[in-house]
């Protein structure tokens, strides 16, 4: 298969790449290309420009500091989930990076572009969305910081505007006495996940749970994250937080699962990755 017609921008700097955006405002951006290339070659998208940021070398970073990592346009996955710092500052982003597909496609596919995708089935979107990241956007217009709460509008689409351009993406910090884990199901290893859980557990200085929150993948139009410290108690309750996130999605039913099979599935990594997270803030309480 081949993709349709277009042009070919290679823009060199930020600014370059903006103003080729301000002036095809139709134009879709290439990074690592592992989502777009096959959009392209199964003819499911014809854009008349490509702007290939490959060579915009400034968007190649990756920044690790008290606040949080802040990952630029061009870092690849690999890279990120290769990590120590960025593992030691919010170890949350490696651990979901592992189950983004194959090596292969890692070495490839950068994190930034993969948010920008917006697939509800991704890992990154559920990861930025319950750690409360941002996404920086830039255009000819100027720049602006965008919630993962405001980013991911539906399956697919993104608050990005016509022109603009994800530049980075920062995922806070872990604060003290904080717990992460990921887990994800899929009928293949690499395959998108039947559903996945990222959870975030913090306890207080008693060691009770403070706050904890799980997002989601693979169940709603958009990652869905949900607040269960209420639903779990002070001592940590997971299956009667498991109990009440089966009673507040809505799965649907496709050929890999049935809403049923994704509702009970849901609950069960749920359980899993709240009581992982939370033996993982105890360890750090009481290092």
């Amino acid at each position: 298969m081949k993709p349709p017609p277009f042009r070919h921008h290679a823009p060199r700097t930020v600014d370059e790449a903006l103003g080729m955006l301000a002036d095809a405002p139709r134009a879709k951006v290439l990074a690592g290309g592992q989502s777009l290339i096959p959009l392209l070659n199964m003819r499911l998208a014809a854009p008349p420009d490509l702007v290939d940021i490959n060579g915009v070398a400034e968007l190649d970073t990756v920044h690790c500091g008290d606040e949080g990592v802040r990952v630029g346009a061009l870092a690849r996955h690999a890279r990120v989930e290769r990590s120590v710092e960025a593992a030691a500052v919010q170890p949350l982003l490696g651990r979901a990076l592992r189950h983004v597909a194959h090596p292969v496609i890692r070495n490839r596919g950068t994190v930034v572009g993969s948010l920008a995708h917006a697939d509800p089935a991704a890992e990154l979107p559920a990861v930025l969305a319950v750690l409360g990241g941002t996404v920086e956007a830039a255009s000819a217009r100027g720049r602006r910081t965008i919630p993962a709460a405001d980013f991911f509008t539906g399956p697919l689409e993104s608050a990005l505007a016509p022109g603009e351009l994800a530049v980075a993406a920062f995922f806070p910090a872990a604060p003290p006495r904080t717990g992460t884990a990921f887990t994800e199901t899929a009928r293949r290893h690499g395959d998108y996940a039947l559903s996945g859980v990222a959870a975030v557990v913090t306890l207080d200085e008693d060691l009770r749970v403070g706050a904890a929150r799980a997002g989601y993948l693979g169940i709603a139009p958009a990652p869905l994250v949900l607040d269960l410290a209420e639903a779990a108690g002070p001592h940590g309750d997971w299956p009667a937080a498991a109990a009440y996130v089966r009673e507040r999605i809505d799965p649907e039913s496709d050929i890999h699962a049935s809403a049923r099979y994704r509702r009970h599935l849901t609950g069960v990594l749920t359980e899993r990755a709240l009581a992982t997270a939370a033996a993982e803030a105890l360890r750090r309480a009481r290092d």
